[in-house]
């Protein structure tokens, strides 16, 4: 594969969650959900480096504990991918960087999905990359697990909380679970965060959208990986108990 260019993760950590205030300081096994989601990312060994961006200085002073790299952004951005484009500027990450936007609730994410992530950006072509997982036709059903049709080549078609590709004669189909990362070359995060809104992205309230509205392609990755991500506080025992099956409880 050929080198990539210098590659930065970012994880933003909104503190103010509607559903789970204060969430990026819920605790797992004794360090906070950021630490584990930055803790795993920085075992990519294609990422140059990983930081937390908040909004919050009770973030910040957690991670200065912790040794995390944090950058204090604005609190009033409307998605992640805006406070991700404000720590990506203030790092200082050159116009051929690659910025990738990580999740701040998956404790479990798996640092070779991020690996998967960045492998095709060794063709100039590729501007943004997002992975998909095989789900059961039950799991589709559900408008919570954003769901994605890509073609043969995997270039993304669509993503959409309806059953799609809907089976016309029944049962049967094969669906795709899209997991909210995301890889960009950083002039594409510009222009993302420099467009507005666009009628498919009002609609079901999902941001990439915004990208393939616009025409600009979305490569698709293919992954084992099942996201278990923290939504909720009840969520929290659930992740707990999964590392401490794998015997990661943050040594």
């Amino acid at each position: 594969m050929a080198q990539l260019p210098p590659t930065f993760g970012i994880i933003p950590a909104r503190y103010g969650s509607t559903r789970f205030p204060g969430k990026p300081l819920a605790d797992i096994l004794g360090k906070p959900m950021f630490w584990h989601v930055w803790d795993r990312a920085s075992r990519c060994p294609l990422l140059t480096s990983v930081v937390v961006a908040t909004d919050d200085d009770r973030v910040m002073w957690a991670a200065e504990e912790l040794g995390v790299p944090c950058v204090m952004t604005r609190f009033d951005h409307e998605s992640g991918t805006d406070r991700v484009m404000e720590a990506a500027r203030a790092l200082r990450a050159p116009a051929g960087a690659l910025v990738v936007n990580i999740q701040g609730d998956e404790p479990l994410l798996e640092p070779s999905v991020l690996t998967r992530l960045l492998e095709p950006f060794s063709s100039p072509e590729v501007m943004v990359t997002t992975p998909v997982v095989r789900i059961s036709s039950d799991e589709a059903r559900n408008p919570d697990l954003v769901k994605a049709v890509f073609d043969a080549d995997g270039r993304a078609l669509y993503f959409s909380r309806a059953l799609v590709p809907y089976p016309r004669d029944g049962e049967g189909g094969n669906f795709f679970g899209h997991i909210g990362i995301y890889a960009f070359r950083m002039k594409t995060l510009e222009t993302f965060v420099s467009l507005g809104t666009g009628r498919l992205e009002r609609t079901e309230k999902l941001e990439q959208l915004r990208l393939l509205e616009n025409g600009i392609p979305i490569h698709v990755v293919e992954t084992d990986f099942k996201s278990v991500g923290v939504d909720r506080p009840g969520d929290v025992r659930e992740v707990a108990a999964i590392l401490s099956g794998q015997g990661d409880a943050g040594s």
